[in-house]
């Protein structure tokens, strides 16, 4: 889609369909009473009569507008005029488009970014219209053989901007947001396919057509499974020791940055399907199991968005994937593995198996020398139960990375909760026969789970992010939402 930032009247601008706000108790926007004068007063008999009351998200279309410049329009409720901030801009931006979709419109021009949005500016208006513009248009990778979601006829979408230095900094935070919404579809796409699809080898593969597609600006090394036991990589091989499907390393690298600056790293879970091995999963929602690779395609979003936005840093994204089955060869309870780090780990639950392709990831990823290393993984159900699907949780050994990545989950939206993770909680992973255990038992298990990665993050800057419950959504709803990429581009903007 083609996102314009323009200096437009409602009552001059052409186009196939305005949006244009109203604010609770019938107040019309400034916008709003611009184009009522068009119209005779139209909208101010709509709201006498109750058609429209501002409700946040209420949508109106208003179809052959003849003395109007705009073909149609949608009035969009904006809530409590002192409480319209970014949250409520993007909730009525995007409860417009969804009506402007159904209609024929090839183009459409919001007046909602004339609005004050509290707490914001030109650039986050900008970057929030791309991100919603892009999502509404987003259409979920069905298989079905007829009746397929019909693509959106919008091709355009132009935001208008009283002016000045305002529209250069929208057009900035269009062109981030952009590539933000890249980066989140591909993930989207991933993660919605079925896991008979999207295999370890699928992964590869998608990261090598990136590379293709961006040559000379990235980088990308798979490694067989037979590659993958020269490293020592115990600990992810006896995730895959069950599966007839053959596990992959993927490594990428991108240098956007100076020769001489050390790359932030990546490490993404990439559990292509989860039954829980040995130690089996309820049957109920098993499905879901195909997101268990979101981590990994997390990595390869946020490197889509680099790409696309040129950005000026170094990026190493490493990606353990395979599929976590049961059978004869699978590994079993009680066993005891070697990582690549040398630590040994009694396996006492093969459901908690993301930690152990992660342990090796991250010993890897030393060898890049990174000057950060965030792993992101749909690690606990403990995280579900701790935070919902509001907020990703957040776990480091480093403050400053850990405020970094907290404020640009509030820049971007795309919350994550700082989380504990003391020494007495490692405790919990004491094991008679090995280094330590996989598991620590049902208190804080998101907890104790990180704290089992932190035993392979010594002396490293490092992050790990629980998506368990933010990945994707369930329910009539179920599909990938494309998170955490909007945080880690914005913290990779934010931190050159």
């Amino acid at each position: 889609m083609e996102l314009l930032a323009v200096s437009a009247s409602v009552a001059r601008q052409r186009t196939d369909c305005a949006i244009i706000g109203i604010y609770e108790k019938g107040t019309l926007s400034a916008a709003a009473k611009e184009l009522d004068k068009k119209l005779n007063g139209q909208l101010t008999r709509l709201v006498k009569q109750g058609d429209v009351r501002g409700k946040l998200g209420e949508s109106l279309l208003l179809p052959e507008l003849s003395s109007a410049p705009c073909a149609r329009a949608v009035l969009v409720g904006l809530g409590a005029q002192d409480k319209f901030g970014r949250k409520q801009y993007r909730k009525a931006l995007s409860a417009a488009l969804s009506i402007v979709n159904k209609t024929g419109s090839l183009q459409a021009t919001s007046y909602l970014s004339q609005e004050t949005v509290a707490a914001t500016n030109a650039y986050y208006i900008g970057r929030t219209s791309a991100e919603v513009a892009g999502n509404s248009t987003y259409r979920v990778n069905d298989l079905k053989s007829a009746k397929k979601a019909p693509p959106s006829k919008l091709k355009k979408l132009s935001i208008a901007i009283l002016g000045g230095p305002e529209r250069s900094q929208a057009e900035q935070g269009l062109k981030h947001g952009n590539g933000i919404v890249t980066g989140m579809s591909l993930t989207r796409d991933l993660g919605n396919l079925p896991s008979n699809i999207c295999t370890p080898t699928y992964l590869a593969k998608t990261a090598q057509q990136m590379a293709r597609d961006h040559r000379g600006q990235l980088k990308v090394r798979v490694f067989d499974q037979s590659e993958i036991r020269r490293l020592k990589m115990g600990s992810f091989l006896s995730v895959t020791a069950g599966s007839a499907e053959p596990p992959r390393l993927i490594v990428l690298e991108y240098h956007g940055g100076k020769a001489k600056d050390n790359p932030i790293a990546l490490v993404g879970k990439g559990i292509t399907f989860d039954t829980g091995g040995i130690s089996i999963k309820p049957s109920s929602a098993m499905d879901e199991m195909k997101y268990d690779m979101c981590g990994a395609a997390t990595v390869l979003g946020v490197f889509k968005s680099a790409l696309t936005l040129k950005l000026p840093v170094n990026l190493v994204g490493v990606i353990p994937t395979c599929e976590n089955m049961p059978s004869g060869t699978a590994t079993k309870p009680g066993d005891v593995v070697k990582s690549m780090s040398g630590q040994t780990i009694e396996i006492l639950n093969t459901d908690a198996e993301g930690r152990l392709i992660l342990c090796d990831a991250l010993t890897y990823s030393r060898r890049f020398e990174p000057k950060a290393v965030i792993d992101i993984a749909t690690l606990t159900g403990a995280c579900v139960v701790a935070l919902g699907n509001q907020y990703s949780g957040l776990f480091s050994n480093d403050d400053e990375l850990s405020v970094s990545l907290s404020q640009a989950g509030k820049r971007s939206e795309d919350g994550a909760w700082p989380m504990p993770s003391d020494d007495e909680y490692a405790e919990q992973l004491k094991s008679n026969f090995a280094d330590m255990a996989n598991i620590g038992g049902r208190e804080g298990g998101a907890i104790t789970a990180a704290c089992f990665l932190a035993k392979f993050t010594k002396d490293m800057k490092w992050a790990h992010l629980d998506i368990a419950g933010t990945a994707w959504l369930s329910g009539s709803q179920k599909g990938g939402t494309g998170r955490p990429v909007p945080l880690l581009v914005d913290y990779l903007l934010n931190n050159k």
